[in-house]
């Protein structure tokens, strides 16, 4: 069933679809909470993910660190964002890299009230559909 705010450009929301869809790499982004799991994640990257069924595409953009990809197949920013801490890469930054600014720039453009919803309200209002 097509959603009204699937129109949003750039926007996955997290909904009970994307939750079910995503739960096992949800499950696996909250094991790194753990100093324990992020030392095992970190010997052998490949071998830990074994112990989660997620999909190959949601296997693949863990190892390849796609952070968008993640969103777009079922990753809940908050949990997406442990794996992010566990390679050092703080929200403020992970931000920077997800919009594609880099970190000065998206901080500035917070700094300076976010981002204009002019153009990125609905995809529908440049003739996607």
């Amino acid at each position: 069933m097509k959603k009204d705010y699937e129109d949003i450009p750039g926007t996955f929301v997290f909904d009970a679809d994307r939750s079910r869809e995503g739960y096992h790499l949800n499950q696996f982004c909250i094991t790194l909470r753990l100093q324990k799991n992020r030392d095992a994640f970190n010997a052998n990257e490949e071998a830990y993910l074994d112990g989660f069924p997620m999909t190959p595409e949601q296997r693949e953009a863990v190892l390849k660190r796609q952070w968008n990809r993640l969103l777009e197949l079922g990753g809940n920013v908050y949990y997406t964002s442990k794996l992010a801490a566990n390679d050092g890469i703080n929200f403020q930054n992970l931000a920077g890299l997800m919009t594609g600014m880099g970190v000065e720039s998206y901080r500035e453009m917070m700094l300076n009230g976010g981002r204009s919803i002019e153009g990125n309200r609905y995809k529908s209002e440049w003739g996607e559909e």
